[in-house]
């Protein structure tokens, strides 16, 4: 299996962009305290009310405001007051919601009603800020990653989701340890949480931990894991260069690995290049990066991580594979030859950065492959992004 529209954009651009949120959470969104800060008007209100649509008519809901958390300067809602929306929505009388709007005018544009209870709305209330510190901010979610209001837990993961790493690492001294450990074995955790939890205990963990998670990542199996890249990072930077070779060993050098967990391992190398402050030597994560050149439906990717990297000592190695048998396809074809222009593009820029005689050997071979193969080479050109 392949991850077509991500190994796309991989193989076209040869630049990392600079990861502004948790390397191993899923998509950020826009939290709830988020969402409460920046609405011009919050109302928490209870359900008193309406009445039904007939024909054309959406019919019309009635609340009651319980609470102003904030409103404009010139808002006169206050609690006791009614307010009718359109559209009837079905409720109980005394359900809380929380109605968030924006000012057009004069007048406020009410968003639709989120159900919240008393201890949601609490939560967020007593949030830090958007503009408060991060670490500051994170401390108060951690408390909340695990609660059991599905609203409140899911908000703390998306304040992680949306987390630099460098904040996060912030806190890897107060981090609940044994909670952590607990939640990264619980069968009750969602599974979409396993990659920030691997790495919060990456960040906080011991050498029991550590075995920890090698029991977890060496674990047989076809299924898809998700997170597990997540915990190979972790463990990566509990045991440095020792925890390298196990990855090694099970999912870079054995090709009878489920491609996704190779995929995982090859995500957790990239992570250690960008966060793990030297923690495995540049060399060394090339070196394990190579093996995966061994890997055709994850070669692309891996030129393009390498070309990152300014590992130019593939080059030679690049030419032979071109065109070859198994390695015979468009996307790593025009991947060696990124590899190239970016070889001579930083050897013009940054001369001392690459050895005369490995750049002389990229220039060469990118001229053979204009002559032999000139549409990929063209097609290579123009969507080649360097920065």
């Amino acid at each position: 299996m392949r991850l077509p529209a991500f190994a796309a954009l991989a193989v076209v651009t040869l630049s990392l962009a600079t990861a502004v949120a948790c390397p191993f959470c899923s998509a950020p969104s826009l939290t709830l305290t988020e969402q409460l800060t920046q609405a011009d008007a919050a109302l928490l209100v209870s359900w008193a009310g309406g009445e039904k649509g007939k024909s054309v008519d959406g019919g019309s809901t009635i609340y009651k405001v319980v609470e102003v958390a904030h409103q404009p300067a010139d808002g006169k809602w206050k609690a006791g007051d009614a307010i009718s929306l359109v559209r009837y929505r079905a409720g109980k009388e005394g359900e809380q919601f929380l109605l968030l709007g924006t000012k057009s005018g004069k007048e406020i544009d009410w968003g639709s009603p989120l159900e919240v209870s008393e201890t949601s709305y609490k939560y967020m209330k007593h949030a830090p800020k958007p503009d408060a510190k991060a670490a500051d901010r994170l401390r108060y979610f951690l408390t909340y990653l695990e609660n059991a209001d599905p609203i409140i837990s899911a908000d703390a993961y998306g304040e992680f989701a949306n987390a630099n790493y460098e904040d996060i690492t912030q806190l890897s001294k107060e981090m609940p340890r044994d909670k952590v450990r607990k939640w990264l074995t619980s069968a009750e955790t969602s599974p979409g949480r396993m990659g920030l939890y691997g790495l919060l205990l990456g960040l906080a963990g011991n050498a029991d931990d550590a075995e920890l998670m090698q029991q977890k990542i060496t674990e047989s199996g076809e299924d898809f894991r998700l997170g597990i890249d997540g915990i190979m990072g972790g463990y990566l930077l509990l045991t440095g260069e020792k925890g390298l070779e196990v990855l090694e060993q099970t999912k870079l050098a054995d090709k009878k690995a489920p491609f996704s967990e190779t995929y995982a391992a090859m995500q957790a190398l990239r992570f250690m290049w960008q966060y793990g402050d030297n923690r495995i030597p540049p060399e060394r994560l090339k070196q394990s990066m190579r093996i995966l050149l061994e890997r055709p439906e994850l070669t692309d990717l891996v030129i393009a991580d390498l070309a990152r990297w300014k590992d130019w000592s593939i080059s030679d190695r690049l030419m032979g594979m071109y065109g070859q048998q198994e390695y015979d396809i468009p996307s790593i074809k025009r991947a060696i030859v990124r590899f190239y222009l970016a070889c001579e593009n930083e050897a013009k820029k940054h001369p001392e950065a690459v050895p005369a005689d490995l750049a002389k050997v990229a220039s060469l071979n990118l001229a053979e492959l204009e002559k032999k193969d000139p549409k990929t080479v063209s097609e290579a050109k123009r969507f080649f992004i360097l920065k």
